[in-house]
């Protein structure tokens, strides 16, 4: 348990949508500062402000709202605090830990060039390093960190261990351009620094940064945070996602009707375990969560234990919780248009809807029959189940059905009474009179539909179909 407040923070590039490697991140962050009862922060890295872009600045808000990650305090933009890391940049210069290099783009070339002819480093080695200021010349400069040149760099990291960089492969990183913009790597540190983040937990792609960021941490004399670097996320072929492999992108998985507590229990699971567990609530992942818990391998995107953990999820929820998410996927779905009155008969069918099905889609497919006024249109496989015999069957049925009582229990009894009385296969029945009560072959259990469509319904859409 860590002795000090807990803060971390999700710090997204807006360049495109959410990625679902992103939405990990962010997980994990949220995760353990809730476990910790820390706070959870958002800063936006915009300062490439040839590819940011406000639209992928609202796709990601919108990937993380729906995930219920928003951040615990207002976002931070980048850009808007480049005075301030230019400000710290000046800083070392004065204290002796940076300094100003005039050298220009074709003099570093050549000194690379030099380099590889005589088969030496090509970390530029800078003559401004050491060089008296008095000598400097009225020209553009850069603000370069005076890496060390002997010992080395060493972090422990929470999932990685311990990790170490020798001093002769770390170069005089640019931390301030000559247009007075400030680069990543100084931009991070100052905007952890100052948003006082104690855990950066980020992907393993990061952790050659972590080296040369520690390097300005310990130039300005701060503490350094804790680091957690996850592996990335592979696709099913263990190679690294992409779209090649499917979705990637968190909004795909919303449009393709996946509960947003099904996405955190599986995503927090991508990487991080806790005992044997597989399925979960949030709740019980605030409470299991740790560093510890992380792997160093890659996790593997499988669609089918995404369907699994979404289907558990489903059958679980309670009535009112499944109906907001249903709600939610509905509105988002320019092609899904329902009456106040379906809406109403949808909630009440939610729970024998929610049976066998993985995604909300599937709960809206199996919604058919509370969702379609008679007469029904058929579709293909039913209008084939509905031949002459299992409509002349159907009929005898209703004759039976119009005295019965009206409970599942005696629904049930009433129609296996009729298929021994008659020679009769239950199937036989019960298939004719699935698609005659639903349009389709696929649908919740037929003693199910009969109950909530109530006795009047049912015995009308039988009427439709054997008048």
């Amino acid at each position: 348990m860590p002795t000090s407040p807990v803060v971390t923070r999700f710090a997204p590039s807006p360049t495109g949508y959410l990625h679902i490697g992103g939405a990990r991140t962010a997980l994990f962050n949220w995760l353990f500062a809730r476990a910790n009862k820390g706070t959870f922060l958002i800063r936006i890295e915009d300062t490439d402000r040839a590819r940011s872009t406000p639209e992928a600045t609202a796709a990601i808000f919108d990937g993380l709202e729906w995930l219920g990650l928003l951040g615990d305090e207002e976002p931070v933009s980048q850009f808007a605090r480049r005075d301030r890391h230019a400000e710290v940049a000046r800083q070392m210069v004065e204290a002796g830990t940076a300094y100003r290099c005039y050298s220009t783009v074709e003099e570093i070339e050549a000194f690379r060039e030099q380099a590889r002819a005589e088969g030496a480093a090509t970390l530029f080695q800078s003559p401004w390093r050491d060089a008296d200021p008095a000598t400097a010349p009225d020209l553009p400069y850069v603000i370069r960190l005076k890496a060390p040149r002997e010992g080395h760099v060493e972090i422990q990291d929470h999932v990685q261990g311990n990790v170490v960089w020798k001093a002769e492969t770390m170069d005089d990183l640019v931390l301030l351009r000559s247009d007075g913009t400030p680069t990543y790597m100084l931009a991070v540190v100052v905007d952890d620094h100052d948003m006082g983040i104690t855990h950066v937990i980020r992907g393993d792609d990061h952790l050659i940064n972590a080296g040369r960021q520690a390097l300005i941490y310990k130039a300005m004399g701060w503490d350094l945070p804790e680091f957690a670097h996850i592996p990335l996320i592979h696709g099913e072929d263990g190679k690294k996602l992409s779209k090649r492999h499917g979705a990637v992108g968190v909004s795909e998985y919303r449009d393709m009707g996946y509960m947003a507590e099904a996405m955190r229990n599986y995503l927090a699971r991508l990487g991080w375990s806790h005992g044997n567990d597989e399925l979960f609530s949030t709740e019980q992942a605030i409470e299991w969560f740790n560093l510890g818990g992380i792997g160093k391998s890659p996790a593997r995107l499988d669609f089918k234990k995404l369907d699994s953990v979404s289907a558990y999820h489903i059958k679980t929820a309670t009535d009112e919780g499944l109906y907001a998410e249903l709600l939610a996927f509905i509105n988002s779905q320019a092609d899904l248009q329902f009456t106040d009155a379906q809406l109403a008969a949808l909630k009440t069918a939610l729970p024998v809807l929610r049976e066998r099905s993985k995604r909300l889609p599937d709960v809206l497919a199996k919604a058919r029959f509370v969702l379609e006024q008679r007469p029904l249109d058929l579709d293909e496989k039913a209008a084939v189940a509905l031949d002459n015999v299992s409509r002349s069957i159907l009929k005898q049925l209703t004759t039976r059905l119009q005295n019965d009582s009206w409970t599942l229990d005696s629904l049930e009894a009433s129609v296996k009474a009729f298929a021994e009385a008659e020679n009769l296969k239950l199937g036989a029945i019960a298939q004719p009179l699935r698609a005659a009560l639903s349009g389709t072959t696929a649908s919740p259990s037929v003693f199910d539909m009969m109950v909530i469509l109530g006795k009047n319904e049912t015995l009308a859409r039988l009427g439709d179909v054997a008048p």
